[in-house]
């Protein structure tokens, strides 16, 4: 019988001594390969020979590369969004997909908190106001509101958006949730009141974007809908880069339709420094690091391998994506 071979197509961790030790205790002869991105190259030279992938949500697993994955039996991906694999195409070839669900939940919703705290009290731009020999309230540049007073609306309300929602009601702050597929018990249990995405945006302080992305999604945040916001509201995106209309983003902001934005997903990623939401006063970018602790990528890395060794074996998987 041939050993096992996993591939692991990553461009983010430092080592693999997580995915190493867990697949070397249930597969002590396993056959572990290394590539980063791109990796056509090794696609070629050993893509027939693969039992399960591992891919980074940077990797794009598009049907050509499946087509070339005849052995695969699983691909499991690192992280809880999956656009980079072509699913309708790994469910012909009748190879399951999985993610990793809510691993970063409260670590995305930290980051959404720590947005809004930056647009209160800018403690780092309050420190730089020194510089220019101001003290006192003349430092604020902006009329400041308690959070208590303020209004986050969450579009989407999956697992993110329930604890930044949590998070957020025990700020005081008023919680907004617009999502088709939730009720209005389940947005109140997590202290939240559902609403229609049109009311939602115009009450809204802080409008927190939590939508897969999908073609239907795409472009979702564009100028028509900025345009329903407040012109002192802030949008956060922690979701996908692509969810947003950048263009319109930047004219947005430029132009006083809302006051500002923050953002960790951007549509091209890395971003380049020539990258022309980088020039605009009032969004700021952030690495796509909202997920990133030493626990959840502990736990992401963890799960991705549990999931890798259940398709492996012919077992369902804890995070089988539906297809």
């Amino acid at each position: 019988m041939e050993k096992p071979l996993f591939w692991i197509i990553d461009d983010e961790w430092p080592d693999y001594s997580v995915e190493e030790a867990a697949l070397k205790a249930a597969c002590p002869d396993c056959d572990i390969r290394y590539s980063g991105i791109p990796f056509q190259k090794d696609l070629e030279d050993f893509g027939d020979q693969v039992d399960v992938v591992f891919a980074q949500v940077s990797a794009d697993i598009t049907a050509q590369v499946i087509a070339k994955l005849p052995r695969c039996k699983g691909i499991a991906v690192f992280g809880s969004g999956y656009n980079n694999v072509d699913v309708q195409a790994a469910k012909a070839a009748g190879i399951p997909v999985t993610n990793v669900n809510g691993y970063c939940t409260e670590d995305i919703a930290d980051y959404v908190l720590a947005a809004m705290f930056h647009f209160y009290k800018p403690i780092e731009a309050l420190y730089g106001q020194l510089k220019n020999g101001v003290w006192g309230v003349t430092a604020l540049s902006q009329p400041v509101h308690r959070l208590s007073r303020q209004t986050l609306l969450l579009m989407g309300f999956g697992y993110i958006g329930k604890i930044t929602a949590q998070r957020a009601h025990a700020l005081g702050m008023t919680v907004l949730a617009y999502d088709p597929f939730v009720t209005d018990e389940a947005a109140r249990e997590f202290g939240a009141e559902k609403v229609e995405l049109d009311e939602g945006l115009a009450r809204a302080d802080f409008v927190s974007v939590h939508v897969r992305l999908m073609p239907e999604t795409t472009g979702l945040v564009d100028l028509e809908l900025m345009k329903k916001m407040k012109p002192s509201a802030v949008l956060i995106n922690v979701a996908r880069g692509a969810l947003v209309k950048e263009p319109d983003l930047i004219e947005a902001v430029k132009t006083g339709v809302i006051r500002g934005a923050v953002l960790d997903v951007v549509c091209h990623e890395p971003i380049t420094m020539d990258d022309p939401l980088l020039s605009v006063p009032g969004i700021l970018i952030t690495p796509h690091v909202s997920y990133a602790s030493e626990e959840s990528v502990l736990d992401l890395r963890r799960r991705a391998v549990e999931n890798a060794l259940a398709m492996y074996r012919g077992e369902r998987p804890l995070d089988l994506i539906p297809m």
